[in-house]
């Protein structure tokens, strides 16, 4: 209760989406093989280069549109499976960080159409030892972004 009162009305949050990019049929993972599967996961994290990522150009309009559209969009990264991606929504005070979630994964699929790309948000879309995707969170209260703020986020962890 201490921790909450402590300047929570201040609170930024954000969250990081991930997903996966699909050829127009929607069951294939874009750029991969046509039979069989690409390289082991691991050197397309935060990948650059032809050989590492797929749909480049579909997350540079992503988060272009989403600047336009007044979505709060803070960056965006290629993940641990070849044609996955993630961006982060945020910061964000309170329930407004849901409509931008929202809006952005709208924007995300609209702009994937001219591209021909289906977009999935499903947790696991490639069976077997390939990275899911999901959508997690990140938050912080002002005082833990204050000088000496790590005090604030040990209570705080203490408090859960």
């Amino acid at each position: 209760k201490q921790w909450y009162q402590r300047r929570v009305a201040i609170t930024a949050g954000g969250i990081e989406q991930e997903y996966t990019m699909f050829d127009s049929t929607g069951r294939h993972p874009l750029g991969w093989p046509d039979n069989g599967f690409p390289g082991p996961q691991g050197p397309y994290y935060c990948g650059v280069g032809a050989n590492k990522v797929q749909g480049r150009d579909i997350v540079e309009a992503h988060y272009r549109a989403c600047l336009y559209a007044g979505v709060k969009i803070a960056g965006s990264n290629a993940e641990v499976m070849p044609s996955q991606w993630e961006y982060q929504v945020g910061p964000c005070e309170g329930i407004e960080m849901g409509d931008h979630l929202w809006v952005s994964r709208w924007i995300l699929e609209r702009v994937a159409e001219h591209f021909d790309v289906v977009i999935s948000f499903d947790p696991k879309p490639i069976a077997g030892d390939w990275n899911g995707a999901g959508c997690h969170t990140n938050i912080s209260t002002q005082t833990m972004r204050e000088k000496g703020g790590m005090k604030a986020i040990n209570e705080a962890i203490e408090q859960f």
